[in-house]
């Protein structure tokens, strides 16, 4: 199965630049030069709005905000006037290790991942002067926002990623030198402390209330221009992206671009239900996606790190993927919600708990699990050590499983299935068993090799070269097991096939 990389980047939020912070080019109605005004009719009465009376940062940390009654839109003027003076801008400095990669200044363009544009700190080409040097120095600007008033701030863990010093500019203009408490590049959160005394601090929400639809507002740095509002809707909840799949980020439309990283997302009464950490751009600027961090994931790591200097996630040992209706008829699940188990690491928690290749999560200490996503969150955010207790679908019924949790720390090395025989025709697929040197190569791996796949095989995807390792979660050890099992099922069959380092579970109809 073809599984072509995205054509769009997703990437982190935060503003970076090398040596010298690069001027901003401003129009120049923003630069406060005069602006052309042509030849106008008379211009409307317009009445000002009353001043609102001083409030305390102690009356403010704790006032809700109202919404407006007439068409129940938030008080966004409101909102930012109570919650903008505890935004933080974060500037740092800084040595960037480059790697080899960068040294040979190999192309990115078609790099979905690449963590900036060109330019950037950590992009191929990046001062193509300095190549061959294994350090470059660089600035980079984010946001934070104070959560306590002794000058607790949280802000993402990439902002500060490499920074020797570290400073904080408040809405006053006041700066201070900041201390990373710690980082976690897990759930991209880091932990900051200021000197200083009787600051304001936001009010903090529960992102388990917001819905799809709900307005919400960001405030931060976007290309250094500090305290900047945007205004958006949540757009989805619970978005699981590649290489971040402990976190359930919140989506939103609310224009988010660099320097915005480390900001808060506001709820629609003022309070931070989640902190703005990644944009999905083609072109490095906002193109409508953002993805925030829930302030509850944020403040769990957030008490770790203050007690410990670091953050733990548990472990579970397995490669999990989402369902289709397809692969859930193979099992025989009415719906395709759950994490299909596509491997199991070798003395991992997992194993232990005796989870195989095959097993459908649909439940972790009572949550459901809809998605993968869903799974890999649950336990990221439990700590080593925790017993979990898993329902498992398995041959047609489900069961409980208890698990101990590993560490974040734990091998992962792959598992080991089966060995071979020659051909199936419902399938589509020609078979063999591996060659000596072939299960050297897949260390020890005992699978049927596809020689050549046609019908309803190669209409799924799979490609010559590819090793079948199960059928339904079945290890298959002989081309009669591969018949044995097709027969038996009905109108779709899970495969479990490897590709290189991967594993995956392709649904084949063939009735």
């Amino acid at each position: 199965m073809n599984i072509k990389p995205l054509n769009a980047a997703l990437l982190t939020a935060g503003l970076l630049a090398g040596g010298a912070a690069g001027a901003l080019n401003l129009p120049q109605w923003l630069k406060g030069e005069p602006k052309p005004v042509p030849a106008a009719s008379p211009a409307p009465q317009l009445v000002a709005a009353a001043e609102p009376a001083p409030v305390s940062p102690a009356a403010q940390a704790q006032a809700p905000v109202p919404l407006l009654r007439d068409a129940g839109v938030p008080n966004y003027r409101a909102i930012v006037k109570q919650a903008g003076p505890a935004v933080v801008g974060i500037t740092v400095e800084g040595m960037h290790k480059v790697s080899r990669e960068e040294q040979g200044g190999a192309d990115a363009e078609g790099d979905p991942f690449a963590q900036f544009f060109r330019g950037m700190p950590g992009f191929p080409g990046f001062q193509q002067r300095g190549r061959g040097q294994p350090q470059q120095p660089f600035r980079g600007q984010g946001s934070g926002f104070i959560i306590s008033s002794d000058g607790l701030i949280l802000t993402n863990a990439h902002v500060v990623n490499e920074a020797k010093e570290v400073t904080v500019k408040l809405s006053d203009r006041r700066e201070f030198a900041a201390k990373v408490l710690g980082t976690d590049k897990t759930t991209d959160i880091a932990v900051l402390r200021i000197d200083a005394k009787n600051l304001p601090t936001v009010r903090l929400g529960d992102p388990r209330q917001i819905e799809v639809g709900d307005p919400v507002l960001a405030i931060g740095a976007p290309y250094g221009l500090e305290q900047t509002a945007t205004q958006g809707i949540v757009s989805a909840k619970g978005r699981s992206l590649p290489g971040d799949a402990v976190v359930p980020f919140i989506q939103t439309d609310a224009a988010v671009n660099p320097g915005n990283s480390g900001g808060p997302l506001f709820d629609g009464g003022g309070a931070v239900v989640g902190i703005n950490s990644q944009i999905y751009s083609q072109s490095g600027g906002y193109q409508g996606l953002s993805f925030a961090i829930p302030i509850n994931v944020a403040l769990k790591i957030k008490d770790q790190i203050v007690a410990t200097g670091r953050a733990q996630h548990g472990r579970l040992g397995v490669n999990v993927q989402d369902l289709t209706q397809a692969l859930a008829d193979s099992f025989g699940l009415p719906r395709p919600d759950g994490a299909l188990v596509a491997n199991v690491a070798p003395k991992s928690a997992a194993a232990a708990a005796g989870l195989k290749a095959g097993d459908v999560i649909t439940e972790v200490n009572g949550e459901p699990v809809v998605r993968s996503g869903n799974l890999s969150s649950l336990i990221g955010l439990s700590a080593p050590g925790e017993r979990v207790k898993l329902k498992v679908w398995r041959d047609h019924e489900a069961r409980e499983i208890e698990a101990r949790l590993g560490g974040a720390d734990a091998g992962e090395k792959q598992a080991a299935a089966t060995d071979g025989g020659p051909q199936d025709g419902k399938l589509g697929l020609a078979l063999r068993p591996l060659t000596p040197n072939e299960k050297r190569s897949v260390n020890g791996a005992q699978g049927l090799v596809v020689e050549d796949a046609a019908g309803p095989a190669a209409r799924a995807g799979i490609n010559p070269g590819d090793l079948l390792l199960a059928i339904n979660g079945k290890p298959v050890q002989s081309a009669e097991q591969v018949s044995e099992v097709v027969a038996k099922s009905g109108k779709s069959v899970a495969l479990l096939i490897q590709r290189g380092g991967d594993k995956i579970f392709v649904p084949v109809k063939i009735g």
